[in-house]
Protein backbone atom coordinates (compact mmCIF):
# COMPACT_ATOMS: atom_id res chain seq x y z
CA UNK A 1 0.00 0.00 0.00
CA UNK A 2 2.83 2.40 0.82
CA UNK A 3 4.30 1.82 -2.64
CA UNK A 4 0.99 2.68 -4.29
CA UNK A 5 0.72 5.81 -2.17
CA UNK A 6 4.23 6.84 -3.19
CA UNK A 7 3.34 6.23 -6.84
CA UNK A 8 0.19 8.34 -6.52
CA UNK A 9 2.01 11.23 -4.92
CA UNK A 10 4.88 11.02 -7.41
CA UNK A 11 2.50 11.03 -10.35
CA UNK A 12 0.63 14.02 -8.89
CA UNK A 13 3.95 15.83 -8.58
CA UNK A 14 4.68 15.12 -12.23
CA UNK A 15 1.33 16.41 -13.50
CA UNK A 16 1.73 19.55 -11.42
CA UNK A 17 4.94 20.40 -13.28
CA UNK A 18 4.20 19.23 -16.82
CA UNK A 19 6.31 21.78 -18.65
CA UNK A 20 9.28 21.24 -16.38
CA UNK A 21 8.91 17.47 -16.71
CA UNK A 22 8.86 17.74 -20.49
CA UNK A 23 12.04 19.81 -20.47
CA UNK A 24 13.62 17.28 -18.12
CA UNK A 25 12.64 14.40 -20.39
CA UNK A 26 14.08 16.10 -23.47
CA UNK A 27 17.63 15.11 -22.59
CA UNK A 28 16.59 11.50 -22.02
CA UNK A 29 14.57 11.43 -25.26
CA UNK A 30 17.51 12.75 -27.26
CA UNK A 31 19.91 10.37 -25.52
CA UNK A 32 17.87 7.20 -26.06
CA UNK A 33 16.95 8.22 -29.62
CA UNK A 34 20.61 8.94 -30.44
CA UNK A 35 21.80 5.62 -29.00
CA UNK A 36 19.26 3.63 -31.04
CA UNK A 37 19.85 5.60 -34.25
CA UNK A 38 23.66 5.55 -34.12
CA UNK A 39 23.83 1.90 -33.07
CA UNK A 40 21.45 1.06 -35.94
CA UNK A 41 24.00 2.60 -38.34
CA UNK A 42 26.81 0.46 -36.95
CA UNK A 43 24.68 -2.69 -37.00
CA UNK A 44 23.45 -1.92 -40.51
CA UNK A 45 26.96 -1.51 -41.88
CA UNK A 46 28.08 -4.63 -40.01
CA UNK A 47 25.19 -6.67 -41.45
CA UNK A 48 25.82 -5.32 -44.96
CA UNK A 49 29.53 -6.15 -44.88
CA UNK A 50 28.81 -9.63 -43.48
CA UNK A 51 26.39 -10.36 -46.33
CA UNK A 52 28.88 -9.10 -48.90
CA UNK A 53 31.70 -11.26 -47.53
CA UNK A 54 29.42 -14.30 -47.32
CA UNK A 55 28.41 -13.52 -50.91
CA UNK A 56 31.99 -14.06 -52.07
CA UNK A 57 31.12 -17.72 -52.43
CA UNK A 58 30.59 -20.89 -50.40
CA UNK A 59 33.29 -22.97 -48.67
CA UNK A 60 35.74 -20.31 -49.77
CA UNK A 61 39.46 -19.96 -49.15
CA UNK A 62 41.27 -16.83 -50.33
CA UNK A 63 44.94 -16.77 -51.34
CA UNK A 64 46.63 -13.40 -51.79
CA UNK A 65 50.24 -12.33 -52.40
CA UNK A 66 52.38 -11.20 -49.47
CA UNK A 67 52.53 -12.47 -45.90
CA UNK A 68 50.11 -12.07 -43.02
CA UNK A 69 46.44 -12.90 -42.76
CA UNK A 70 44.43 -12.25 -45.88
CA UNK A 71 41.64 -9.85 -45.30
CA UNK A 72 43.16 -8.30 -42.19
CA UNK A 73 46.38 -6.93 -43.62
CA UNK A 74 45.91 -4.28 -46.27
CA UNK A 75 49.29 -4.99 -47.81
CA UNK A 76 48.10 -8.43 -48.88
CA UNK A 77 45.37 -6.91 -50.98
CA UNK A 78 47.09 -3.92 -52.50
CA UNK A 79 50.64 -2.93 -53.12
CA UNK A 80 52.17 -6.43 -52.94
CA UNK A 81 54.09 -7.87 -55.88
CA UNK A 82 52.32 -11.12 -56.71
CA UNK A 83 54.30 -14.32 -57.10
CA UNK A 84 51.15 -16.38 -57.64
CA UNK A 85 50.54 -17.85 -61.10
CA UNK A 86 47.93 -19.80 -63.04
CA UNK A 87 50.21 -22.86 -62.73
CA UNK A 88 50.01 -22.52 -58.91
CA UNK A 89 46.23 -22.62 -59.13
CA UNK A 90 46.33 -25.73 -61.31
CA UNK A 91 48.72 -27.42 -58.88
CA UNK A 92 46.45 -26.79 -55.90
CA UNK A 93 43.41 -28.01 -57.82
CA UNK A 94 45.14 -31.19 -58.97
CA UNK A 95 47.00 -32.20 -55.81
CA UNK A 96 44.57 -31.36 -52.99
CA UNK A 97 41.80 -33.94 -52.39
CA UNK A 98 39.91 -31.31 -50.33
CA UNK A 99 39.71 -28.75 -53.15
CA UNK A 100 36.86 -28.78 -55.66
CA UNK A 101 37.76 -25.75 -57.80
CA UNK A 102 40.33 -22.97 -57.97
CA UNK A 103 39.62 -19.67 -59.71
CA UNK A 104 42.74 -17.50 -60.11
CA UNK A 105 42.18 -13.88 -61.05
CA UNK A 106 44.29 -11.48 -63.12
CA UNK A 107 42.81 -8.00 -62.87
CA UNK A 108 43.56 -4.68 -64.50
CA UNK A 109 41.65 -1.56 -65.41
CA UNK A 110 40.65 -1.51 -69.07
CA UNK A 111 38.60 0.35 -71.67
CA UNK A 112 35.75 -1.58 -73.26
CA UNK A 113 34.31 -0.11 -76.45
CA UNK A 114 31.15 -0.73 -78.49
CA UNK A 115 30.19 2.61 -80.03
CA UNK A 116 30.59 4.18 -76.56
CA UNK A 117 33.65 3.79 -74.36
CA UNK A 118 33.46 2.35 -70.88
CA UNK A 119 36.15 2.20 -68.18
CA UNK A 120 35.88 -1.16 -66.52
CA UNK A 121 37.81 -3.87 -64.73
CA UNK A 122 39.27 -6.61 -66.89
CA UNK A 123 39.20 -9.98 -65.11
CA UNK A 124 41.12 -12.90 -66.54
CA UNK A 125 40.01 -16.12 -64.87
CA UNK A 126 39.07 -19.77 -65.39
CA UNK A 127 35.90 -21.66 -66.24
CA UNK A 128 35.16 -22.36 -62.55
CA UNK A 129 34.95 -18.70 -61.50
CA UNK A 130 31.16 -18.53 -61.86
CA UNK A 131 30.65 -21.50 -59.51
CA UNK A 132 33.35 -20.56 -57.01
CA UNK A 133 32.14 -16.97 -56.65
CA UNK A 134 28.48 -17.99 -56.76
CA UNK A 135 27.74 -15.63 -59.68
CA UNK A 136 25.56 -17.43 -62.22
CA UNK A 137 25.28 -16.41 -65.87
CA UNK A 138 22.05 -14.48 -66.55
CA UNK A 139 21.99 -15.49 -70.20
CA UNK A 140 24.46 -16.98 -72.64
CA UNK A 141 27.40 -19.04 -71.34
CA UNK A 142 30.57 -18.61 -69.35
CA UNK A 143 33.74 -19.53 -71.21
CA UNK A 144 34.92 -23.15 -71.06
CA UNK A 145 38.18 -24.96 -70.46
CA UNK A 146 38.43 -25.32 -74.25
CA UNK A 147 38.23 -21.53 -74.62
CA UNK A 148 41.08 -21.17 -72.10
CA UNK A 149 43.32 -23.77 -73.71
CA UNK A 150 42.49 -22.49 -77.20
CA UNK A 151 43.29 -18.85 -76.30
CA UNK A 152 39.89 -17.82 -77.70
CA UNK A 153 39.03 -14.12 -77.57
CA UNK A 154 35.63 -14.47 -75.93
CA UNK A 155 34.16 -12.28 -73.19
CA UNK A 156 31.44 -12.38 -70.57
CA UNK A 157 30.05 -9.02 -69.44
CA UNK A 158 29.14 -7.91 -65.96
CA UNK A 159 25.64 -6.47 -65.59
CA UNK A 160 26.84 -2.84 -65.30
CA UNK A 161 28.98 -3.08 -68.46
CA UNK A 162 26.08 -4.66 -70.36
CA UNK A 163 23.70 -1.85 -69.36
CA UNK A 164 26.22 0.88 -70.24
CA UNK A 165 27.34 -0.49 -73.61
CA UNK A 166 24.16 -2.27 -74.74
CA UNK A 167 21.13 -0.50 -73.26
CA UNK A 168 18.01 -2.38 -74.32
CA UNK A 169 20.00 -4.56 -76.75
CA UNK A 170 20.94 -8.24 -76.54
CA UNK A 171 24.77 -8.22 -76.64
CA UNK A 172 25.26 -11.94 -77.36
CA UNK A 173 27.28 -12.52 -80.49
CA UNK A 174 28.38 -8.91 -80.76
CA UNK A 175 32.02 -7.81 -80.65
CA UNK A 176 33.55 -5.36 -78.23
CA UNK A 177 37.05 -3.95 -78.23
CA UNK A 178 38.99 -4.25 -74.96
CA UNK A 179 42.43 -2.66 -74.81
CA UNK A 180 42.60 -2.68 -78.64
CA UNK A 181 41.67 -6.37 -78.96
CA UNK A 182 38.34 -7.65 -80.27
CA UNK A 183 36.31 -10.04 -78.13
CA UNK A 184 33.11 -11.89 -78.99
CA UNK A 185 30.46 -11.68 -76.27
CA UNK A 186 29.18 -15.12 -75.25
CA UNK A 187 27.41 -14.33 -71.98
CA UNK A 188 26.23 -11.82 -69.39
CA UNK A 189 26.59 -12.35 -65.64
CA UNK A 190 23.70 -12.08 -63.22
CA UNK A 191 23.78 -8.93 -61.10
CA UNK A 192 25.95 -9.49 -58.01
CA UNK A 193 26.23 -6.04 -56.43
CA UNK A 194 29.17 -4.67 -54.47
CA UNK A 195 31.63 -6.44 -52.19
CA UNK A 196 32.99 -3.80 -49.82
CA UNK A 197 34.24 -1.08 -52.24
CA UNK A 198 34.39 -3.31 -55.34
CA UNK A 199 31.62 -3.30 -57.95
CA UNK A 200 31.36 -6.93 -59.06
CA UNK A 201 29.18 -5.98 -62.04
CA UNK A 202 31.57 -3.45 -63.61
CA UNK A 203 33.76 -6.18 -65.11
CA UNK A 204 34.59 -7.90 -68.37
CA UNK A 205 35.60 -11.54 -67.91
CA UNK A 206 38.00 -13.20 -70.37
CA UNK A 207 39.96 -16.50 -70.35
CA UNK A 208 43.02 -16.27 -68.11
CA UNK A 209 45.39 -17.38 -70.88
CA UNK A 210 44.18 -14.53 -73.10
CA UNK A 211 44.55 -12.10 -70.18
CA UNK A 212 48.16 -13.21 -69.69
CA UNK A 213 48.95 -12.35 -73.30
CA UNK A 214 46.91 -9.13 -73.39
CA UNK A 215 48.35 -7.75 -70.14
CA UNK A 216 51.82 -9.23 -70.56
CA UNK A 217 51.94 -10.92 -67.15
CA UNK A 218 51.80 -14.38 -65.61
CA UNK A 219 51.09 -13.10 -62.11
CA UNK A 220 47.61 -13.44 -60.64
CA UNK A 221 46.22 -10.97 -58.12
CA UNK A 222 44.44 -13.58 -56.00
CA UNK A 223 43.09 -17.11 -56.01
CA UNK A 224 39.63 -18.21 -54.88
CA UNK A 225 39.69 -21.81 -53.69
CA UNK A 226 36.46 -23.76 -53.15
CA UNK A 227 36.63 -26.73 -50.81
CA UNK A 228 34.55 -29.85 -51.43
CA UNK A 229 32.42 -29.25 -48.32
CA UNK A 230 32.30 -26.99 -45.25
CA UNK A 231 33.83 -29.81 -43.20
CA UNK A 232 37.10 -29.85 -45.17
CA UNK A 233 37.75 -26.10 -45.45
CA UNK A 234 40.54 -26.46 -42.89
CA UNK A 235 42.10 -29.27 -44.93
CA UNK A 236 41.88 -27.14 -48.07
CA UNK A 237 43.73 -24.34 -46.25
CA UNK A 238 46.46 -26.73 -45.06
CA UNK A 239 46.84 -28.33 -48.50
CA UNK A 240 47.01 -24.97 -50.24
CA UNK A 241 49.74 -23.74 -47.89
CA UNK A 242 51.74 -26.93 -48.28
CA UNK A 243 51.53 -27.06 -52.08
CA UNK A 244 52.32 -23.37 -52.60
CA UNK A 245 55.17 -23.45 -50.08
CA UNK A 246 56.72 -26.42 -51.90
CA UNK A 247 56.42 -24.62 -55.25
CA UNK A 248 57.69 -21.23 -54.03
CA UNK A 249 60.28 -22.57 -51.54
CA UNK A 250 59.05 -19.91 -49.11
CA UNK A 251 55.87 -18.37 -47.72
CA UNK A 252 55.28 -15.35 -49.94
CA UNK A 253 51.49 -15.65 -49.86
CA UNK A 254 48.65 -15.52 -47.35
CA UNK A 255 45.83 -18.07 -47.06
CA UNK A 256 42.68 -17.48 -45.07
CA UNK A 257 39.22 -18.89 -44.69
CA UNK A 258 36.14 -16.88 -45.47
CA UNK A 259 35.13 -16.99 -41.79
CA UNK A 260 38.46 -15.36 -40.80
CA UNK A 261 37.79 -12.41 -43.10
CA UNK A 262 34.22 -12.19 -41.80
CA UNK A 263 35.37 -12.36 -38.18
CA UNK A 264 37.95 -9.60 -38.71
CA UNK A 265 35.43 -7.19 -40.23
CA UNK A 266 32.78 -8.03 -37.64
CA UNK A 267 35.29 -7.28 -34.88
CA UNK A 268 36.12 -3.90 -36.40
CA UNK A 269 32.45 -3.03 -36.86
CA UNK A 270 31.66 -4.19 -33.32
CA UNK A 271 34.16 -1.68 -31.95
CA UNK A 272 32.74 1.04 -34.20
CA UNK A 273 29.17 0.27 -33.09
CA UNK A 274 30.21 0.41 -29.44
CA UNK A 275 31.93 3.72 -30.06
CA UNK A 276 28.83 5.20 -31.69
CA UNK A 277 26.67 3.96 -28.82
CA UNK A 278 29.10 5.41 -26.27
CA UNK A 279 29.08 8.82 -27.95
CA UNK A 280 25.28 8.85 -27.92
CA UNK A 281 25.29 7.65 -24.30
CA UNK A 282 27.00 10.89 -23.24
CA UNK A 283 23.80 12.77 -24.08
CA UNK A 284 21.95 10.44 -21.68
CA UNK A 285 24.34 11.44 -18.90
CA UNK A 286 23.71 15.09 -19.72
CA UNK A 287 20.00 14.34 -19.50
CA UNK A 288 20.60 12.74 -16.10
CA UNK A 289 22.28 15.91 -14.84
CA UNK A 290 19.25 17.83 -16.08
CA UNK A 291 16.97 15.49 -14.12
CA UNK A 292 18.99 16.05 -10.95
CA UNK A 293 18.90 19.83 -11.31
CA UNK A 294 15.14 19.92 -11.95
CA UNK A 295 14.49 17.55 -9.06
CA UNK A 296 16.51 19.78 -6.74
CA UNK A 297 14.35 22.74 -7.80
CA UNK A 298 11.26 20.60 -7.25
CA UNK A 299 12.39 19.69 -3.73
CA UNK A 300 12.87 23.37 -2.94
CA UNK A 301 9.45 24.34 -4.30
CA UNK A 302 7.69 21.52 -2.47
CA UNK A 303 9.40 21.96 0.86
CA UNK A 304 6.13 22.82 2.67
CA UNK A 305 4.43 19.81 1.07
CA UNK A 306 7.22 17.60 2.37
CA UNK A 307 6.85 19.15 5.85
CA UNK A 308 3.11 18.51 5.86
CA UNK A 309 3.59 14.88 4.77
CA UNK A 310 6.14 14.32 7.52
CA UNK A 311 3.89 16.03 10.06
CA UNK A 312 1.06 13.60 9.31
CA UNK A 313 3.30 10.57 9.67
CA UNK A 314 5.29 10.09 6.45
CA UNK A 315 8.68 8.51 7.12
CA UNK A 316 11.99 9.32 5.47
CA UNK A 317 11.76 6.23 3.26
CA UNK A 318 8.32 7.38 2.03
CA UNK A 319 9.68 10.77 0.95
CA UNK A 320 12.75 9.08 -0.55
CA UNK A 321 10.58 6.66 -2.51
CA UNK A 322 8.32 9.49 -3.73
CA UNK A 323 11.12 11.52 -5.30
CA UNK A 324 13.05 8.51 -6.58
CA UNK A 325 9.92 7.22 -8.30
CA UNK A 326 9.27 10.64 -9.78
CA UNK A 327 12.78 10.72 -11.19
CA UNK A 328 12.46 7.18 -12.59
CA UNK A 329 9.05 8.01 -14.09
CA UNK A 330 10.54 10.95 -15.95
CA UNK A 331 13.37 8.76 -17.28
CA UNK A 332 11.05 5.88 -18.22
CA UNK A 333 8.63 8.13 -20.07
CA UNK A 334 11.52 9.89 -21.80
CA UNK A 335 13.01 6.50 -22.66
CA UNK A 336 9.77 5.28 -24.30
CA UNK A 337 9.47 8.45 -26.34
CA UNK A 338 13.19 8.18 -27.15
CA UNK A 339 12.68 4.65 -28.53
CA UNK A 340 10.04 6.00 -30.92
CA UNK A 341 12.41 8.84 -31.83
CA UNK A 342 15.20 6.32 -32.47
CA UNK A 343 13.00 4.30 -34.84
CA UNK A 344 11.99 7.49 -36.65
CA UNK A 345 15.59 8.70 -36.85
CA UNK A 346 16.86 5.40 -38.30
CA UNK A 347 14.05 5.34 -40.86
CA UNK A 348 14.57 8.95 -41.93
CA UNK A 349 18.33 8.40 -42.18
CA UNK A 350 17.82 5.37 -44.41
CA UNK A 351 15.49 7.33 -46.69
CA UNK A 352 17.82 10.34 -46.80
CA UNK A 353 20.94 8.20 -47.48
CA UNK A 354 19.74 4.98 -49.19
CA UNK A 355 23.28 3.56 -49.35
CA UNK A 356 23.65 3.80 -45.58
CA UNK A 357 22.01 0.67 -44.14
CA UNK A 358 20.39 0.82 -40.70
CA UNK A 359 19.35 -2.17 -38.58
CA UNK A 360 17.58 -1.65 -35.25
CA UNK A 361 18.32 -4.53 -32.90
CA UNK A 362 16.33 -5.53 -29.77
CA UNK A 363 19.47 -5.39 -27.64
CA UNK A 364 20.11 -1.73 -28.52
CA UNK A 365 16.55 -0.82 -27.49
CA UNK A 366 16.83 -2.76 -24.23
CA UNK A 367 20.25 -1.31 -23.35
CA UNK A 368 19.19 2.27 -24.15
CA UNK A 369 15.98 2.01 -22.10
CA UNK A 370 17.71 0.31 -19.16
CA UNK A 371 20.46 2.91 -19.19
CA UNK A 372 17.81 5.66 -19.16
CA UNK A 373 16.19 4.09 -16.07
CA UNK A 374 19.56 3.78 -14.32
CA UNK A 375 20.37 7.40 -15.16
CA UNK A 376 17.04 8.51 -13.66
CA UNK A 377 17.63 6.40 -10.57
CA UNK A 378 21.25 7.50 -10.07
CA UNK A 379 20.69 11.22 -10.59
CA UNK A 380 17.49 11.12 -8.54
CA UNK A 381 19.18 9.79 -5.40
CA UNK A 382 20.72 13.08 -4.25
CA UNK A 383 17.53 15.18 -4.56
CA UNK A 384 15.49 12.39 -2.96
CA UNK A 385 17.89 12.11 -0.01
CA UNK A 386 17.85 15.86 0.41
CA UNK A 387 14.04 15.83 0.53
CA UNK A 388 13.94 12.89 2.94
CA UNK A 389 16.34 14.60 5.38
CA UNK A 390 14.36 17.84 5.64
CA UNK A 391 13.38 18.72 9.15
CA UNK A 392 9.54 18.80 9.26
CA UNK A 393 9.36 21.89 11.51
CA UNK A 394 11.77 23.86 9.33
CA UNK A 395 9.94 22.65 6.22
CA UNK A 396 6.58 23.89 7.54
CA UNK A 397 8.11 27.30 8.20
CA UNK A 398 9.49 27.54 4.66
CA UNK A 399 7.94 30.28 2.51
Amino acid sequence: MKLFEALRVAFRGLTANKMRSLLTMLGVILGVGSVITLVSIGEGVKSSISKQIQGLGSNLVLVTPGTGTAGTNASTLVGSVSKLTYDDALAVERHSPSVRNVAPLIESSATAQYKDRKTTLLSGTTESYSEVRNIPVAFGDFFSLGDIRGYRAVAVLGDTVRKDLFPGVNPLGKTIRVNNKDFKIIGVMKRKGRTLTIDNDNRVFIPITVAEELLGTKQVNMMFIQSRSPDVVGDAVADSKRILRERHKKTDFAVSEQKDILSAFQGIMGVLTGMLGGIAGVSLLVGGIGIMNIMLVTVTERTREIGIRKAVGAKRRDILAQFLLESVFVSALGGLIGIAAGFAGARLLKEAVPRLPTVITPWSIAVAFLFALLVGLFFGIYPARKAARLDPIEALRYE
